[in-house]
């Protein structure tokens, strides 16, 4: 009895003794800690002042029920303390009878389990929400589609799936901080909730990814009603602090089961749609459609047969003339990459390079035609001019990555043996506008290695004088739309001779691209351009056929001289 005694009052666990009738006789000090009553508050007491409210009646009675039919029951339990707040246990009750097999006594006993509910519901939430927009997150987004398609199949009933993804997203990053990021990404998945129906479900997959599952008889018919009420509402300015923000979205959209039954099958679609929304100008909506799956399929090819093919050399380095026009002397050339398919033959730079940008490729392909071009331009200072240089694209892609695994431009350069002002490096408006300090040191260390700038398609994007300033630029190339377009006392013509003095009065030599007709090259003259290039003088042709051009190209001064 003592032993007993002993266990009773030092256990941790809390016990409560009630007679046949659920009047408490007896509790342990470990009950008085975890419910805060004491012995005489609860004695002669039911059971019952211990409940929480959070259970209905048909839990009890089922409780009961297995009570009177087998003496035990043993279960999770909400139950409520002496000062009214609410604790988990894990409650465990047997019966002890009497001789006659009536009840004589009930023994509950049961452990406070509360934190280790709210850990496991903490494990939960992280494992099914977003931690900053508290949106379903892709785990808990597929479990609910899973379920959606399932009741869709039941009812014979549609639904759609909405992939979204912010325009432009990153600069917000990169100007504002991610501080602001986070918080627009915030009032995005509020604005997208209060844009659905509360039956629908939004989620965010990631970054900034998100996505909708539309549902009902008639959703077909109402999904464009949506996505036009999403595309404004998420276009309304954003007032972050002191910053007022704009952003757009892009929306791709597929449907269940008219364009495929699977999750993942639904997803490829939504994506395939939602980068053709992108492609088109963004801030719009895209259906899903089955050329899309095509197109998708062959750039699947493609990036396949891409990744062999340098191994394989299949590459092949062409070169355009650059023209002097005061002179018609060549001494100057820009690299183009071409494909040899084995099987497709000739593929368009155009097709294959954004593909090779995409993947990440860009930087094998970018320095092996960097080292053809530089080992070329070490030839033709031998052969053709002892300053001749060639102009090499190199890709946004390459400038803003920064692994140390590849050697740097002026490093290639270096080991090859060949002088930095071989080499000019064409870069675009656009790498300007969005330039690092990691991009700023690339350009500043070709300055250091003498390689000199080209800034290609001048005119096309946003063009700020700042920018050219601050990176010194050497050349300007006239993309050739304005050049292809130009006549006497045109705007195009207007627009070249504003770009060829701005470009004097700062000390920059200027190119005109895809040159093709005399008048276009004596216009050109007259407005004091350096140099041209375009198929008027040559195509981009092979080594050996360049070769073969003259050093001075003689142009007539008129059609009829041609």
């Amino acid at each position: 009895m003592q032993l007993a005694e002993l266990v009773y009052r030092s256990s941790g666990e809390a016990i409560m003794v009630s007679n046949a009738n659920g009047e408490i006789i007896a509790v342990n000090p470990a009950f008085t800690k975890m419910t805060g009553y004491s012995i005489d508050e609860v004695l002669g007491k039911n059971a019952n002042i211990l409940s929480s409210g959070h259970h209905d009646r048909t839990f009890y009675a089922q409780m009961w029920q297995q009570i009177n039919t087998t003496g035990c029951w043993k279960g999770e339990i909400w139950d409520r303390r002496k000062n009214g707040e609410i604790y988990a246990e894990w409650l465990s009750i047997n019966s002890v009878y009497n001789e006659d097999g009536s009840v004589h006594r009930r023994v509950a006993l049961f452990t406070d389990i509360t934190q280790r509910k709210q850990s496991e519901e903490l494990i939960w939430r992280q494992t099914n929400f977003d931690h900053i927009t508290e949106l379903p997150n892709r785990h808990m987004f597929r479990n609910c589609l899973n379920q959606e398609i399932k009741e869709a199949h039941s009812n014979q009933q549609s639904l759609a799936l909405l992939l979204l993804d912010l325009d432009h997203f990153k600069e917000i990053n990169d100007t504002l901080g991610h501080g602001i990021g986070d918080q627009m990404l915030k009032d995005v998945a509020k604005r997208l909730q209060t844009s659905v129906r509360h039956t629908d479900t939004v989620a965010r997959l990631g970054g900034d990814e998100f996505t909708i599952i539309l549902t009902g008889a008639d959703i077909c018919n109402n999904v464009e009603s949506h996505a036009q009420r999403i595309l404004q509402r998420i276009s309304e300015p954003y007032h972050l602090g002191e910053e007022v923000v704009y952003v757009s979205i892009s929306i791709g959209i597929t449907l269940y089961p008219d364009d495929a039954a699977n999750i993942d099958e639904l997803f490829k679609n939504a994506d395939q749609a939602m980068y053709a929304a992108k492609n088109l100008g963004r801030n719009r909506y895209q259906y899903f459609t089955s050329s899309m799956q095509e197109v998708a399929q062959t750039r699947m090819k493609l990036v396949n047969d891409l990744r062999g093919a340098l191994a394989d050399n299949q590459f092949r380095v062409f070169y355009q003339p650059i023209v002097e026009l005061s002179t018609g002397a060549i001494h100057k050339a820009e690299a183009l990459i071409r494909w040899q398919h084995p099987a497709r033959g000739l593929v368009s730079p155009g097709e294959f390079i954004p593909v090779a940008e995409e993947t990440g490729m860009i930087i094998d392909i970018g320095n092996w035609v960097l080292c053809e071009a530089a080992q070329q331009s070490k030839c033709w200072r031998s052969t053709l001019h002892p300053q001749f240089q060639i102009s090499v694209n190199k890709s946004p892609v390459q400038f803003s990555h920064q692994s140390s695994s590849y050697d740097s431009w002026p490093t290639l350069l270096n080991k090859l043996g060949v002088s930095g002002d071989s080499i000019v490096a064409e870069i675009t408006e656009g790498l300007l506008l969005d330039a690092s300090n990691f991009t700023d040191n690339k350009l500043l260390n070709f300055r250091d290695a003498g390689i000199q700038v080209a800034l290609d398609d001048f005119g096309t994007g946003y063009s700020s004088l700042s920018y050219i300033k601050k990176f010194d630029i050497d050349y300007i190339k006239i993309d050739q739309s304005f050049v292809k377009n130009m006549t006497p006392h045109s705007s195009d013509m207007v627009l070249c001779e504003a770009i060829i003095v701005m470009a004097h009065k700062l000390g920059i030599k200027v190119i005109a691209e895809g040159v093709e007709t005399i008048e276009q090259r004596d216009l050109l003259v007259a407005a004091g351009c350096d140099y041209a290039q375009g198929y008027l003088f040559s195509r981009p042709v092979p080594v050996d056929e360049f070769d073969k051009l003259p050093s001075v190209i003689a142009i007539p001064t008129s059609a009829a001289e041609s």
